[in-house]
């Protein structure tokens, strides 16, 4: 795994030193837009970086009292996220020349709460499977993941102590993963997604990267106006393992890392048995293919104006998935939209407030670049569930590459899940800084 240099302070360090006059956030951001120098050439993280906007923003919050709980943190933001005066391209040449206009809503608060918005970040094609230009910081030929891949990238490098992405798929817990970085993906609709440019509906949610679970939590308090940091070990009902029904596509590396870290934890914890029934169980298998044919209905939908404005410009992939959402007959449409309320039900009926489970982030490590942004299957059961997910980076490869472990939880128990994390990265994994 490639070595980053110095670890800059996290986010919740930064804004501390700020508070307590040990730091200013100009000098915060210029530790940031040093590391950017040092390696964006390299890694290409950034569509743009707004260096005199954030200098001016820094300089505006040393001169003020205390803004909020991201007061002077450099923040990157995915470049799916309207921030006003800066690229809205989403990936996509049909966007090359825009500008937005104004703040996401998600963004807003951010700035409402003080955080540096640094620039943006790469992203996917309109947050789909379209590779960007982004490379792995950490695990040098290989990609970064997506749809995130900017986001998750210029956090693992040090650019930025948090950065703002989305999920639909797996566009969070699978990038984070490749890159050795804590990501969250909170409960669907916690966080506003006004301003943001629609994939699925149904699935789409807003989440943040950084190198602790308590700055992960920092970013997804400032924008819910919950509560999240982790709470002591107790503050969950019950710990599970659960490899999933899609266990057959992980990676012979990944089989065995994953047998080595349970044993462990079986040895060390009381854990307990699967939080779903047999049944429910079987009928989780079937939820993947359900997720991607929701997901290609509902971007046949929201990319509409694009596929007839200027349908050569968008690749051929997701031409293809947009032709397929198409083509979707109207039984089909509402029997898989009832089949997805159905089971988000049944989820909810199956489990227990505070009953926490653990599964792979994803099937393996980092692929090579040239084969795509890796595999979202250990990711749809969940980002069609709505359920909260955070993925630490505790495990291993031989090569040393990193593979996350996924920590979920039923909606609305975002504070035991990232309880969990925590615990998790305090006892088997290291608690990163920035």
């Amino acid at each position: 795994m490639k070595d980053l240099g110095v670890e800059l302070p996290g986010a919740l360090e930064t804004r501390r030193a700020i508070a307590q006059g040990d730091l200013t956030a100009e000098a915060a951001l210029r530790a940031r837009l040093d590391r950017c120098a040092a390696l964006e050439d390299s890694i290409g993280a950034w569509v743009h970086l707004d260096i005199a906007g954030a200098l001016a923003t820094a300089r505006a919050l040393d001169r003020g009292p205390v803004r909020g709980q991201l007061h002077g943190v450099p923040l990157g933001v995915k470049d799916i996220f309207a921030v006003r005066g800066q690229p809205w391209r989403c990936g996509s040449p049909i966007w090359h020349d825009r500008v937005a206009e104004f703040d996401a809503g998600s963004v807003a608060l951010a700035r409402g709460a003080g955080a540096v918005i640094l620039g943006k970040t790469e992203t996917t094609e309109f947050a789909g499977y379209q590779p960007a230009r982004t490379r792995n910081p950490v695990v040098p030929g290989a990609t970064p993941g997506g749809s995130s891949a900017g986001s998750a990238a210029a956090v693992a490098a040090g650019m930025v102590p948090l950065a703002l992405g989305t999920q639909t798929s797996g566009s969070i817990i699978r990038p984070a993963s490749f890159c050795g970085v804590v990501g969250f993906k909170p409960s669907f609709d916690l966080i506003e997604t006004g301003g943001i440019s629609v994939f699925a509906r149904s699935f789409d949610t807003v989440g943040a990267f950084a190198r602790s679970v308590s700055d992960a939590a920092l970013a997804v308090e400032a924008l819910s106006g919950l509560d999240l940091q982790p709470e002591a070990p107790g503050s969950w009902t019950a710990l599970s393992i659960l490899r999933s029904p899609v266990w057959d596509a992980a990676s012979p590396d990944l089989q065995r890392e994953w047998a080595a870290f349970t044993d462990r934890l079986e040895r060390d914890t009381p854990l307990g048995h699967t939080p779903f029934s047999d049944g429910f169980y079987k009928a989780l298998a079937e939820i993947p293919a359900l997720h991607a044919r929701i997901m290609a209905t509902e971007a046949a939908q929201a990319l509409a104006y694009e596929a007839m404005i200027a349908p050569d410009l968008l690749s051929a992939g997701l031409h293809a998935q947009i032709v397929r959402g198409a083509a979707q007959s109207p039984a089909h449409r509402h029997a898989d939209r009832m089949q997805m309320i159905a089971l988000r039900l049944r989820a909810m009926s199956e489990t227990r407030p505070g009953e926490i489970w653990l599964t792979p982030a994803t099937p393996g490590a980092a692929p090579a670049f040239e084969s795509g942004t890796g595999d979202p299957i250990f990711n749809r059961i969940w980002s069609l569930l709505g359920f909260p997910c955070c993925t630490v980076p505790l495990l291993h490869d031989p090569a040393g590459r990193p593979m996350g472990v996924q920590v979920v939880g039923r909606h609305g128990d975002d504070r035991a899940v990232l309880s969990v994390a925590q615990w998790l990265m305090q006892h088997f994994g290291a608690t990163g800084r920035g």
